[in-house]
C-alpha cells in the first residue's frame, strides 16, 4: 500500500487540506500508518499531477492560500482499483527483535534498559489510544464511519498491548536466567 492510498481513503471524507489531512494521520490513521506532513505534501503533489486529487485555493490573511484538496472520479477509481487487490502482511523490520537475538553473543548490559524504555513507548501510545476509546465509548450512536475509524483503533490498540506483553515476557526470560545483556 501507497501513502497516496491512505490519503484518497481519508479524503474520501471529505475535502481537507493538506494540514487537516495531516491532523487526522496523527489522530485516527497513526495506528496503522506514519506519515510526516513533507511526505503527505509531496504525495499530494503526485496525486494531483495523477490527476487523482485537485484542490481549490482558499486565500488567507498573512499566510500563503490554503490548498483544499477533493478527490476526483480518476482517484475514487484508483481507491477502489486499491481497494479490489489482495492484501499480504507487512512484514516486520524491528530493531528491537535484532537485539534480543543478538543478546548471547555479545557483552552484557543495556538490553533490560532498552526493553524498559521500549516498554514505556508503548505504554505511553496504547494510554493515547485508550483516551480515543474512552472518547468513542461516550457517542451514543455512533455514525458507521465513526466505527470503522474505531475499528482500526482497536488494532492499534492491541498492537501496542501485544508489544508490552511480548517485552514482559523476555524480561521474565532474562531475569529467569540471570542474565542481564
Amino acid at each position: 500500500m501507497a501513502l497516496s492510498h491512505t490519503i484518497l481513503a481519508v479524503l474520501s471524507q471529505q475535502p481537507y487540506s493538506g494540514y487537516d489531512i495531516s491532523k487526522r494521520f496523527e489522530e485516527s490513521v497513526s495506528c496503522y500508518w506514519q506519515a510526516s506532513p513533507q511526505q503527505i505534501y509531496r504525495d499530494l503533489s503526485k496525486m494531483e499531477q495523477q490527476g487523482w486529487v485537485v484542490y481549490e485555493s482558499v486565500p488567507q490573511e498573512g499566510k500563503p492560500d490554503k490548498k483544499i484538496y477533493s478527490l476526483t472520479e480518476a482517484g475514487h477509481t484508483e481507491l477502489c482499483r486499491w481497494y479490489a487487490e489482495p492484501t499480504e502482511p507487512t512484514p516486520i523490520r524491528e530493531d528491537l527483535l535484532v537485539r534480543v537475538l543478538a543478546a548471547p553473543y555479545v557483552p552484557e548490559g543495556g538490553l533490560i534498559d532498552e526493553l524498559h524504555r521500549r516498554r514505556q513507548i508503548h505504554a505511553d501510545q496504547l494510554a493515547n489510544y485508550q483516551a480515543m476509546d474512552d472518547q468513542y465509548q461516550a457517542l451514543a450512536d455512533p455514525p458507521v464511519i465513526e466505527q470503522f475509524r474505531y475499528l482500526t483503533l482497536r488494532r492499534g490498540m492491541r498492537y501496542e498491548q501485544d508489544w508490552i506483553d511480548w517485552i514482559d515476557e523476555v524480561l521474565t526470560f532474562l531475569n529467569a536466567h540471570d542474565r542481564n545483556p
